[in-house]
């Protein structure tokens, strides 16, 4: 598994055209964050009337940047500026500096996405901890059950945290979007 790599693309836009842009930019986001491996982006520009603006997007490895890069969405998405916005530098880096290199100065363009309300993601907690706790007592309550509480409960949750934070809540959550951020 290659590390994860950051793109930062510097591009050319009309200061007439800010709504535009930002619209643009955000219905970027919105398609890059459907595909698996995508880690998070940001926009800055030196100055509310600069003409660069400054994009960082992050993936999980070189296979989930090609993904994306090579998606029909991604297509459609570069399409819609045609004309509007012309690039004039692209760079890939690997490791977390990608995120803290240039430009120095910055305007933040857009706020991060709205957390959804936590009554929805309290729901999608249960609806993958219920399942995945009575598959991990009912195999404990066959192959340990005779071993202590206190041990077959740290075994448990030592085989049921990891599984939850990085195998099926983020796949659930990632199946859920629709429902969480839908207003």
């Amino acid at each position: 598994m290659s590390a994860p790599v950051t793109v930062s693309v510097t591009r050319h836009v009309d200061p007439s055209r800010t709504t535009e842009m930002l619209a643009w930019v955000q219905a970027g986001t919105s398609l890059a964050e459907r595909f698996d491996g995508f880690l998070g982006s940001g926009w800055v520009r030196p100055s509310a009337d600069s003409s660069e603006w400054h994009m960082l997007y992050r993936f999980a490895d070189n296979d989930s940047l090609a993904t994306w890069e090579a998606s029909p969405q991604r297509e459609w998405w570069l399409e819609a500026a045609h004309g509007s916005v012309e690039e004039r530098r692209r760079e890939r880096r690997t490791g977390i500096e990608g995120w803290f290199d240039e430009p120095a100065s910055v305007e933040a363009l857009s706020a991060a996405p709205v957390a959804p309300p936590r009554w929805k993601q309290m729901v999608v907690i249960f609806m993958v901890f219920l399942p995945l706790s009575l598959l991990a007592n009912f195999i404990a309550s066959r192959t340990i059950g005779g071993w202590p509480l206190v041990p077959r409960v740290v075994l448990v949750t030592s085989v049921m945290t990891p599984l939850m934070t990085y195998v099926f809540l983020p796949w659930m959550t990632r199946r859920m979007s629709w429902w969480l951020h839908r207003r």
